[in-house]
């Protein structure tokens, strides 16, 4: 049975899968992820992702903590600058499975009533 079956008992199954969902959820706002899928090409200054994010710098830099807390970014300092990169290449990897994943599924995850994108009902505006 694999490790993640939604099944398990709280006992000792879900517990088991808290590290993944606390990944997961890291990368589950829009502007980390974003920021994640950015620095996948490599390493980049707060204001290189402000300007290619279209976000204010204290929004960058408060997603740039969070990221960096989870130790999934790092950075380097130059002068007054710092310099952000992903910690692991196994980071790059989860992303393009995840987009083999959402090819594969025809992008269901967005079809999902509890995750996906709110659809509006029938004769209402979008």
């Amino acid at each position: 049975m694999s490790r993640y079956h939604r099944s398990m008992a709280m006992n000792g199954g879900e517990q088991d899968t808290m590290p993944a969902v606390a990944l997961f959820r890291s990368l589950a706002e829009p502007a980390r992820l974003a920021i994640v899928s950015r620095l996948a090409a490599g390493e980049a200054r707060v204001v290189d992702l402000t300007r290619h994010l279209g976000l204010a710098q204290s929004t960058v830099s408060k997603h740039l903590s969070c990221l960096h807390d989870c130790r999934l970014v790092d950075f380097r300092a130059e002068g007054r600058q710092s310099y952000y990169r992903l910690t692991r290449p196994e980071l790059i990897e989860l992303l393009r499975s995840a987009e083999r994943v959402l090819a594969e599924t025809g992008n269901a995850v967005a079809l999902c009533p509890v995750y996906g994108d709110p659809v509006p009902a029938a004769g209402e505006a979008s």
